[in-house]
């Protein structure tokens, strides 16, 4: 499939989508890695955070105020790992470790936002706000309708500036709409919540350089999240139980998000809990419902 997607709980937002043979579309930062090899350099968040003027350094360095945030340089796995706020020197120095640096402690908003870029300049928009839970975890997320102007303007003018030449789309974290982590891919857990003809929006833009969606219905969404604890061996829930939750009216999609087969160490997941399902749907009440007809019993071994 062009369209690399290694999560088999995803590929049903884009197997009845054709893409060319030739085209490539990443859905995970080591593939874009690959691929975009002249704009990878993003990946590194020391100096994404260095590009926009925040205080930042690698561990070592001593800040010249407390409290800072802490996290790996680089984490093409993501969910988080490895990050955390530091209040005070005795703390920083005993979390010192290679590869980790400290930068500003931001406050504001966390939104993820994607983007569809064409030579550097952004022609689409899309941001979403997450209802946190302990440990690093996500009860939903809210797929906001209305635009961000303040996320816009930031990150347009830093796309504008740093990613001249980059054709695709990206994903950005903000907090306070300054740039935490940038991504040369997409979101890929709720797609299908941008729309008819997204996924078919996004093909074109990867084969042939141009941007063309019909936005002008777009609506809030959610993604609702379910999360268990960490221990137990997990399989996947009955297909029954899985079409109960989807057959919700408002509910397009529900995702088993992980791999019975493998060991849970081998996922890369935050320290509160271990991501079992996503439900997307276009209201947080169909979204809550389907994610109480999966209850976590159903998927203990």
């Amino acid at each position: 499939m062009p369209i690399l997607q290694t999560d088999p709980w995803r590929t049903q937002f884009f197997r009845d989508v054709p893409c060319p043979d030739d085209v490539v579309v990443p859905t995970k930062d080591w593939e874009a890695w690959t691929l975009f090899p002249r704009h990878r350099w993003i990946y590194d968040k020391l100096a994404v955070a260095l590009s926009q003027g925040l205080d930042a350094a690698p561990h070592g360095v001593i800040p010249p105020r407390f409290p800072v945030f802490s996290k790996p340089m680089m984490n093409l796995r993501s969910m988080g790992a490895g990050s955390l706020p530091i209040p005070d020197l005795e703390t920083y120095r005993a979390a010192m470790a290679p590869g980790h640096f400290w930068s500003t402690l931001l406050t504001g908003a966390h939104v993820s936002s994607d983007a569809a870029v064409v030579d550097g300049e952004v022609r689409w928009w899309r941001h979403a706000t997450g209802a946190t839970a302990p440990g690093g975890t996500f009860d939903h997320w809210h797929i906001h309708a209305e635009p961000m102007p303040e996320i816009e303007i930031w990150c347009g003018a830093w796309t504008r500036k740093h990613l001249g030449g980059y054709t695709g789309t990206i994903n950005f974290e903000t907090i306070g709409s300054r740039i935490i982590e940038a991504h040369l891919r997409f979101a890929d857990q709720w797609p299908d919540l941008y729309g008819p003809h997204w996924v078919e929006a996004l093909v074109r833009l990867y084969a042939r350089g141009e941007w063309v969606f019909d936005d002008s219905r777009r609506a809030d969404g959610f993604s609702v999240v379910l999360f268990a604890p960490h221990g137990p061996a997990y399989r996947h829930p009955p297909a029954s139980a899985v079409d109960a939750a989807r057959s919700i009216d408002g509910v397009l999609s529900v995702q088993i998000s992980f791999h019975e087969d493998r060991d849970p160490a081998q996922h890369s997941m935050p320290p509160g809990g271990f991501r079992l399902a996503i439900i997307n749907a276009t209201s947080l009440a169909a979204g809550q419902l389907a994610r109480s007809l999966l209850p976590v019993d159903l998927f203990i071994k």
